[in-house]
């Protein structure tokens, strides 16, 4: 995001919602506590930010990870594959479940079970993959690729008649021809057989990278205040984690960096990977959502867990949220009480 659109949307989590922005795990704002006559005039209030997009029916399939450290050319691969999606109609056949990630060879949003995923090589390659096979194509053909795979799960679910939402929800053994959909796309690929991604994790809050520095912090619970969001700037840009932080890139040294975190860790961000809060996330719950049982931010805490797993609140059995892979689930069954179990990856 850009100042002026971290401006905005401070101004209009104010003007018309509940005065805090939630991060999600898709790297997500969410404005909360909305009038039920504000819609016109938030879309308007979006719009002269550059937050839709031309073609406004669109807008719902727009999910896309993107490495929060990621450079120029994969950045670019993320810019153009979202107008890809926008400039065509049969998009908006996918739901708004479907996730791409455009990785940066790190692994790190790769690990987030997106539906199609770039992952991008040191050998001007990436690969494209959707489902268990994947395929090496050109940098410069990348987004496009992610397109024909997207097209490829489509084909799919149509054939399977499921109504799949996700590529993880068709039948065991219905193949998603990414293979026949990129060739037909008129770009070269490789079959990568047994392709292992890179195992990344999380991206840990305080310093990061060294020319130039920047800055990553996590917000307690997902949650933040306007204030809060507001001290992100000065910035040159403020860009959105699916880890419920933010990365703030391109101090000139050190010590601003340093100064900036600081700062940060005073407006009540989480600003060490020691802190008791990493790993520590929760849903909505009262009163912001009608079927929580509980106000599951006021009840949440850190606990010390065998392992390190990251810790879920969650108000009702939805488990809204919750993390990816292994993770201990606390869920509450009546005001105040919660039920704490370990939840395993199935399959």
């Amino acid at each position: 995001m850009t100042p002026h659109q971290v401006s905005v949307l401070a101004d209009t989590a104010d003007r018309l919602g509940d005065g805090h922005l939630s991060l999600t795990s898709r790297g997500n704002l969410e404005l909360r506590g909305l009038g039920e006559g504000c819609g016109l005039g938030l879309a308007e209030l979006l719009r002269d930010a550059g937050l839709l997009p031309d073609s406004e029916r669109h807008e719902r399939v727009r999910n896309m990870v993107v490495s929060p450290l990621a450079g120029a050319e994969v950045r670019a691969w993320a810019t153009r594959l979202d107008a890809l999606l926008c400039a065509e109609e049969w998009t908006l056949e996918l739901s708004g479940r479907f996730l791409f990630a455009v990785d940066d060879g790190r692994g790190d949003v790769a690990a987030l079970a997106p539906d199609v995923t770039l992952l991008a090589e040191p050998s001007d390659t990436a690969l494209v993959q959707a489902g268990p096979a994947a395929y090496r194509v050109s940098a410069a053909d990348a987004p496009r690729a992610a397109l024909a795979a997207a097209e490829a799960f489509l084909a799919a679910a149509r054939e399977a008649g499921t109504g799949a939402w996700r590529v993880r929800e068709l039948p065991a053994g219905q193949d998603v021809d990414v293979a026949g959909h990129v060739r037909r796309a008129s770009i070269a690929a490789e079959h990568v057989p047994d392709a292992v991604l890179p195992a990344g994790g999380a991206l840990a809050p305080g310093l990061i990278g060294a020319s130039p520095p920047g800055v990553s912090v996590l917000a307690r619970l997902g949650r933040v205040t306007t204030a809060q969001f507001r001290a992100l700037l000065p910035a040159e840009e403020v860009r959105v984690t699916p880890w419920r932080g933010f990365v703030l890139p391109g101090f000139p040294d050190r010590a601003a960096a340093e100064e900036r975190l600081h700062a940060l860790d005073l407006a009540g961000f989480i600003t060490r990977a020691d802190s008791p809060w990493v790993g520590v996330t929760a849903c909505t719950g009262r009163p912001g959502c009608a079927k929580s049982l509980a106000d599951v931010r006021a009840d949440a805490r850190p606990m010390a867990v065998d392992g390190g797993l990251p810790v879920h609140w969650s108000g009702c059995a939805r488990r809204c949220g919750h993390p990816q892979g292994a993770w201990v689930d606390v869920v509450a069954t009546a005001e105040g009480a919660y039920q704490t179990t370990v939840q395993k990856p199935t399959g």
